[in-house]
């Protein structure tokens, strides 16, 4: 049969493209050059959906306020609602868009070997991608305390996996393993802003393979991925430059304990979600589920009614006021709203990251002991920033990651060491909850999920 007049022109150029690379005279330059070109178009294109995913995901959160503000019994019918709308979609369309994305990542990672590789689909795909923008669309519109970093990450991921997947049979083959790794740091670093963090992230959280295989290929597609979306978004930072002028020599002290109790707070949220979702795994009939998820819907909806509807949501406009107004002082209750609405809306199974709400979660933390010691601005903002690399630290189990991403969103170079000794004695105190990080518990809950799969089934992998 003919081919279609629609596929000629891809196939001929194709074909002319393998012309011109035969006769190319250096063939190291060549398959070098050929090897970099897929890590540069997935780059491109990261950083092309993450700022589309990101603009979608401030309207929807933007307007979703607007109501609340307007009438804040709305909270109790909106919020139910697009919580149930969110579960469904993942449960109906793609089970694996669920959640942050981190995980599935690292399930991916793990998986991208011969015998496994097959079943990377499920973890990584463009449908995967649709899912996840609508899903979290629906749950940050109704208030869902949720960010959309972690889903980038997996948004990214699934770029770069497509990408290699439709490079033809006679282009040099490039590491699955090192494709989804490199898209997982371009994600990171064009969601936060933070080249740095990017590559950090992907050494510290990701990767068993040592970086000089891959160190070239992750450099660049981080800066390809983060100028894009500077391209777009101009040179901004994440929250931007908070004062720190005349910290005491005696604040140690203070960021010892925001550190431990940041720390504490987001292990102790990690496990939480671990027994809830090991107990919702039992739940079989879909009338508990949809009771389930209404109830979480109405839970965060609560928190919002009767506390301040800032608390509810990503979290973002409460590091930015404390940071940045006179309002650095949040009262007590305010980091426990945080991590029950983050518990509440993880829980549901619906997409969302848990980053950006275990960033504002910290900052809580960090606010509320600054009231009470009476500190400074530049002190109270010290202890602020040591509580969101703490708390993320409690989360992910990755204080260095935690440090470099608060230190590049806000560009405060001078406090390294303090943010460093907050992720360490974070990291130290989080283990007397849990050997092990949210992430870590989901990854394995993931590959369990895919044993039955021992063979290749043979069937055309779905986009």
């Amino acid at each position: 049969m003919p081919e279609a007049p629609k596929n000629r022109l891809p196939a001929r150029i194709r074909r002319r493209l393998k012309k011109i690379f035969d006769r190319a005279g250096n063939d190291r330059l060549k398959q070098n050059f050929l090897r970099a070109v897929p890590f540069w178009i997935a780059s491109l294109i990261t950083g092309l959906v993450a700022v589309f995913y990101s603009r979608v995901f401030l309207l929807a959160e933007t307007y979703g306020n607007s109501l609340f503000r307007y009438a804040h019994w709305l909270l109790f019918v909106i919020t139910p609602l697009c919580f149930v709308i969110a579960w469904w979609l993942v449960v109906r369309f793609e089970k694996y868009a669920g959640g942050s994305g981190i995980p599935q990542v690292m399930a991916a990672i793990e998986l991208a070997t011969p015998r496994d590789s097959f079943k990377i689909r499920k973890l990584l795909s463009i449908r995967v991608i649709i899912v996840k923008i609508i899903s979290s669309f629906f749950m940050i519109l109704g208030g869902g305390v949720i960010g959309r970093e972690g889903p980038t990450i997996q948004i990214a991921g699934s770029v770069f996996r497509k990408v290699n997947q439709l490079l033809p049979e006679w282009w040099p083959k490039i590491s699955k393993r090192n494709m989804i790794m490199t898209g997982a740091a371009a994600g990171l670093a064009a969601a936060f802003n933070t080249p740095l963090g990017g590559i950090v992230f992907a050494i510290e959280e990701l990767t068993k393979t040592h970086i000089s295989y891959f160190r070239t290929a992750l450099f660049t597609a981080v800066i390809i991925a983060g100028l894009t979306a500077q391209a777009l978004f101009g040179p901004y930072l994440y929250l931007g430059y908070p004062t720190i002028n005349g910290l005491s020599p005696y604040i140690f002290p203070g960021v010892l304990i925001v550190a431990l109790l940041s720390g504490l707070g987001g292990s102790i949220t990690g496990r939480i979600l671990v027994v809830i979702m090991n107990w919702k795994s039992r739940l079989k009939i879909k009338r508990q589920q949809v009771a389930f998820v209404l109830l979480c819907g109405i839970g965060v909806a609560l928190l919002g009614f009767f506390s301040n509807i800032e608390f509810i949501g990503s979290g973002k406009k409460i590091m930015t006021d404390i940071l940045f107004t006179t309002n650095k002082f949040l009262p007590w209750y305010s980091p426990l709203i945080r991590m029950s609405g983050s518990v509440l809306s993880f829980s549901t199974g619906a997409a969302g990251g848990i980053f950006a709400p275990a960033l504002s979660s910290g900052a809580c933390i960090g606010s509320v002991l600054s009231g009470w010691m009476n500190l400074s601005d530049s002190n109270t903002n010290l202890l602020i920033l040591s509580g969101m690399v703490g708390f993320l630290t409690g989360i992910t189990r990755t204080p260095f990651t935690s440090s470099i991403i608060v230190l590049e969103m806000t560009d405060r170079h001078n406090l390294i060491f303090y943010l460093m000794l907050a992720g360490m004695i974070a990291g130290m105190v989080s283990l007397l909850i849990d050997r092990h990080s949210l992430y870590d518990h989901l990854k394995v809950r993931y590959l369990r999920e895919l044993e039955p799969e021992e063979t290749d089934p043979k069937i055309p992998e779905q986009s």
